[in-house]
């Protein structure tokens, strides 16, 4: 039972970055921008946040630093695609590139350092047989993640703003011609989606690994993408999402320890391939599709 307990404890820590940085994500796309720069920006934020993490000794610092690096990252997309109106895959694309390199640039002096984290856990909770150990002996970013995910449902559902917000992605020009200013909102959004994907990539460096090395996110950013098709752009859905897809990552670290013979470039795949798997199974259905995806996604908007 503690080892089945250990394994929920890792899928929900695996699951935790993807969860952030697919209900950021999940605003941007409800706000109607596609941004593909995901795996970019959570690299940047990920070096910047170790960095300064590792040079202060302060793990909150680097969340601090992470996140604004990523509305950095953020701010350069909306003004290429919302001021510019450049192309929005062309561009997210171009911005995964950049933050490749630039991550790997700035981290030359970083790799093989570590940060020492003190164990965090909710105190009396942790104790309790199985519960403890699997749901209450997590870093309070895992917490933040659930509260996170709670607050964009009622933002979403519950508030006029996130009303507003889900019109823009339906139909720019309805609400411009309301008087909302389309452009603003959507670079709020963007800069959000950039927070998220910061504290998301900060984590993966500061707590999860924690130590810095190139190309440390690993394709979390193109799944934290995919989620949000697979969960039909519903913040409850991206949360299963998440926590399916950590868990499928998990699984290969377990098999290799309980002894199953299985190349490892095999298991190292199967993130990868449980993606491929649920976009062809969702893709079966694009009618289904269509009617959840907000109308204006990807298309650009100039106000007349």
């Amino acid at each position: 039972m503690e080892n089945f307990a250990g394994l929920i404890a890792a899928s929900i820590n695996s699951g935790t970055p993807l969860l952030i940085a697919g209900l950021g994500l999940l605003i941007n796309e409800r706000a109607g921008v596609l941004n593909l720069g995901a795996e970019g920006m959570m690299l940047v934020a990920s070096i910047v946040g170790f960095a300064v993490g590792y040079q202060t000794q302060i793990p909150l610092l680097g969340f601090v630093a992470g996140a604004v690096a990523g509305m950095v990252m953020a701010s350069l997309f909306a003004w290429l695609t919302l001021v510019l109106a450049t192309n929005q895959v062309a561009t997210g694309l171009a911005l995964s590139i950049f933050g490749t390199g630039l991550s790997a640039f700035i981290g030359q002096s970083f790799v093989g350092q570590s940060i020492t984290n003190k164990p965090s856990s909710i105190p009396y909770l942790s104790d309790l047989p199985f519960i403890g150990s699997a749901f209450f002996s997590h870093h309070w970013v895992v917490y933040f993640s659930l509260a996170l995910c709670a607050a964009i449902v009622w933002f979403l559902y519950r508030s006029r703003a996130g009303l507003v917000l889900r019109a823009v992605g339906e139909s720019p020009e309805s609400a411009h011609a309301l008087g909302y200013p389309v452009r603003r909102i959507r670079f709020l959004a963007l800069l959000f989606g950039g927070a998220c994907c910061g504290i998301a990539g900060a984590y993966l460096s500061v707590v999860y690994t924690p130590m810095w090395v190139e190309g440390l996110v690993g394709g979390r950013g193109w799944i934290a993408l995919a989620l949000t098709t697979f969960a039909t752009w519903r913040p409850a859905r991206v949360l299963l999402g998440a926590l399916l897809f950590g868990s499928v990552t998990i699984l290969q670290f377990h098999f290799q320890a309980i002894g199953i013979a299985i190349p490892s470039q095999i298991l190292s795949m199967l993130p990868y391939v449980a993606t491929i798997v649920v976009l062809v199974l969702i893709s079966r259905n694009p009618d289904w599709i269509r009617l959840n995806m907000p109308a204006s996604l990807g298309k650009p908007f100039r106000p007349g």
